[in-house]
């Protein structure tokens, strides 16, 4: 049993969840924090142009949900670091134009459209170009072994962070009946 105790624990890499998994993280991520974005960019859009205040929405969450997606999304045990960020940015500026083009389309089909009938064509165009940013990050912003390492300083180390696996021991229950009240055993709240 000492040799069990005196071992090295091993280590093994983060697993990434799996593809399902993932994308439903990246729709309870990425959806939550869109939803958001939209009540946003409605409130932004009465003191500036629609077109600006998506486009600050859009930096601000996509920052966001860059640090979601590799901390819970997908798995990465870090958080994204620039390289990630700025190929996320990459997807995201994509997004923003679907987005941007499927409410300038209604305008053109619809002169004056309702604040509902806005939010329902950006929600569905982003929950398209959700799907496509979901893809990208997927396979190659956030796959095993791209751009693994890059953590928030923005360092490449190519090396999965370990984890350290426990070794079972097994515990042997001891009686305290026969300790009297010592100084270590009232410390340990005994």
């Amino acid at each position: 049993m000492k040799a069990q105790l005196a071992a090295e624990p091993e280590t093994v890499g983060v697993a990434a969840p799996g593809a399902f998994v993932s994308f439903v993280r990246f729709v309870v991520c990425g959806g939550g924090v869109g939803v958001l974005s939209s009540g946003a960019v409605a409130l932004l859009a009465g003191a500036m142009p629609w077109v600006v205040a998506n486009a600050v929405i859009t930096v601000v969450s996509t920052a966001l949900c860059t640090e979601l997606h590799a901390l819970f999304t997908f798995g990465t045990g870090q958080r994204a670091g620039w390289r990630r960020h700025w190929q996320s940015a990459g997807s995201a500026t994509a997004a923003y134009a679907v987005t941007s083009f499927a409410v300038l389309a209604l305008h053109l089909v619809q002169s004056s459209p309702g604040v509902l009938t806005e939010q329902i064509v950006y929600l569905a165009a982003s929950g398209l170009a959700g799907v496509g940013r979901f893809l990208v990050l997927r396979v190659f912003v956030f796959a095993a072994g791209a751009g693994a390492g890059a953590g928030a300083g923005g360092r490449e180390g190519g090396a999965v962070a370990p984890v350290p696996v426990v070794p079972v021991v097994p515990v042997v229950l001891v009686s305290i009946a026969s300790v009297s009240r010592s100084p270590l055993v009232l410390a340990a709240g005994a």
